[in-house]
């Protein structure tokens, strides 16, 4: 009883996952960007400059928006550092009076020398909000391949067909218990009144 409710569990667990992993696709090809799901965006991370607090291949959520020359030391960010988007922790934080801007001295929680390069805050995307799903990040890049956007589209079509074959067994399978069922019932003996003889 108990692996069987442990199963059916692990099953719609894997099929929320799948579900929610599908819809994050969807929702990015569809904008064109990063996905955003209640005003954070969902962002993959791939390095373990981070761990052990966001693991390599995590997706993460990050709030955008804001000022952000708020930040303090301690505070999580992502940003844009060329083509590639980072996620680390401010040591430190400055005024660039020629830039007019904050400027974030980072480093990576796994990392024993802060970055090279300070951030301005005008290349900052967002805060880290604190919420990550290890290994998910994985599944989501492969979900952006040309590959796993085929299988989005061909496995949820067979699951579909799976289901709708196996639920017209089992009404068929009802069907036909139902009628053998009413079938012996008719054709049951019984003693009938006696034929008249005649004379």
């Amino acid at each position: 009883m108990v692996r069987k409710l442990f199963s059916s569990m692990l099953s719609t667990l894997l099929l929320l996952a799948f579900i929610v992993m599908a819809v994050a696709v969807v929702i990015s090809k569809a904008s064109g960007g990063t996905p955003n799901f209640f005003g954070y965006q969902i962002k993959t991370v791939l390095s373990g400059s981070m761990e052990p607090g966001i693991q390599t291949g995590s997706i993460i959520a990050v709030k955008p928006g804001g000022d952000m020359t708020r930040f303090s030391p301690g505070d999580v960010i992502s940003f844009k550092s060329g083509d590639k988007i980072i996620t680390h922790r401010i040591v430190d934080v400055t005024q660039n009076g020629s830039l007019n801007q904050v400027m974030y001295k980072t480093k990576g929680d796994n990392n024993d020398a802060p970055d090279l390069d300070a951030v301005p805050s005008g290349d900052v995307i967002g805060e880290y909000s604190g919420f990550t799903l290890p290994y998910a990040g994985y599944a989501m890049t492969f979900a952006n391949s040309k590959a796993g956007s085929l299988l989005l589209l061909v496995v949820p079509g067979l699951l579909l067909f799976a289901f709708s074959l196996f639920s017209s067994w089992k009404v068929i399978s009802r069907l036909e218990k139902k009628e053998g069922t009413s079938t012996g019932s008719d054709t049951g003996t019984g003693s009938g009144p006696a034929p008249k003889s005649l004379s």
